[in-house]
């Protein structure tokens, strides 16, 4: 036993350790994983608690002191992720009354690119009948396996490659000006485009998928906090109606995507409703928000959901909006102050690492 209460106070620390580095605003990526696992640290915070008041607690100074520290963090813990929990308040209201012409639905999935399974993801597709899909990491073969899509979908940006950054975009509703960008990478696609709805509305919709802070992809954050603050910045500046949605491979609750709401002054639909994990679909205790979608203040929320997973390692993720230019009145923009404007400006014109 006394080998086991050693294990678990040195757990103990690990876990207040794991908890307290990402505060630490280096892009290396060692600094950067740590913010993903919030909810699997609070709960195996909370397992060590439990044990160890069962099986070892003495009322003595150290395990006194043990647990208040792994108290405070659960805490600390408790409070980073409660803004993704429902008892949080909402940042996008639903809609209270349906307006089909001013209604979009999007589908966004990362298909795996060596997952085969094209016809899972089409009968996915034709199920919840989306006005726009976007499908990331897709090849060559995935291009050729979903073309059928274009008859369904007269508009579309095609960007297939294979460096698992391929991105094929699908859409009923009429596409104006769009293009295929590289904003930070010439390997690193992303799309750009005006959506026409129904009504007449055009609105602007940005697709991302930048390249994540891990081991043999990218040893920095850099490049991905970069290309996800340029599109922010983009966005705050053309002052329109805006969605931006893909795999950020970020979570949630990040500092950069934090700061991508605050300096684009878009909303995040997760906020209020629940964390709709989407990665790993194939391990259910690592799974985190790693795809997203996010819009201005003058949508409503329809729909939000993240639907089944067809052999990849991501689950889709599927969003419906109804543009309300009254919405804007009810719904509160996130707003940065002058020393996060700083920090945005700074990672954007940081050098990537080589």
């Amino acid at each position: 036993m006394h080998s086991f209460n050693i294990a678990l106070q040195i757990s103990g620390v690990v876990i207040m350790l794991f908890s307290l580095i990402p505060i630490v605003r280096n892009d290396y990526w060692a600094f950067r994983v740590f913010e993903y696992p919030r909810l699997q640290k609070l709960f195996l915070n909370l397992v060590i608690i439990i044990i160890y008041c069962y099986l070892f607690f003495r009322a003595e100074s150290f395990d006194i002191i043990f647990l208040t520290l792994l108290i405070a963090n659960a805490c600390y813990l408790v409070y980073q992720i409660y803004p993704f929990t429902v008892f949080a308040k909402k940042v996008i209201f639903k809609v209270d009354r349906a307006d089909t012409d001013n209604q979009l639905t999007i589908i966004s999935s990362n298909v795996f690119q060596d997952n085969k399974n094209t016809a899972g993801c089409l009968k996915m597709i034709y199920k919840n009948d989306p006005d726009i899909i976007l499908l990331l990491e897709t090849d060559r073969f995935w291009y050729e396996q979903t073309k059928e899509l274009k008859e369904k979908y007269p508009y579309h940006v095609l960007a297939a490659q294979e460096n698992t950054y391929g991105m094929l975009l699908y859409s009923k509703l009429e596409l104006i000006n769009a293009h295929t960008r590289f904003l930070v990478d010439d390997q690193i696609p992303s799309i750009k485009s005006t959506v026409k709805l129904p009504s007449g509305k055009t609105i602007e919709l940005y697709c991302v998928h930048p390249t994540p802070p891990v081991p043999g992809e990218n040893s920095h954050s850099t490049e991905r906090d970069k290309e996800l603050l340029l599109v922010a910045k983009e966005v705050k500046e053309s002052g329109k109606s805006s969605i931006v949605i893909g795999d950020l491979n970020d979570v949630a609750w990040s500092y950069t995507t934090d700061l991508f709401t605050k300096i684009s002054g878009l909303l995040d639909p997760r906020i209020g409703r629940g964390f709709y994990n989407t990665f790993h679909a194939k391990i259910p205790f690592l799974r985190f928000p790693l795809d997203h979608a996010f819009c201005s203040t003058d949508f409503k929320l329809v729909r939000l959901s993240r639907l089944e997973n067809f052999s990849s390692d991501h689950f889709p993720f599927l969003i419906g909006l109804q543009y309300e230019q009254s919405a804007s009145q009810e719904q509160e923009e996130p707003e940065a102050d002058s020393e996060e404007i700083e920090i945005a400006e700074e990672k954007i014109n940081k050098e990537i690492p080589s």
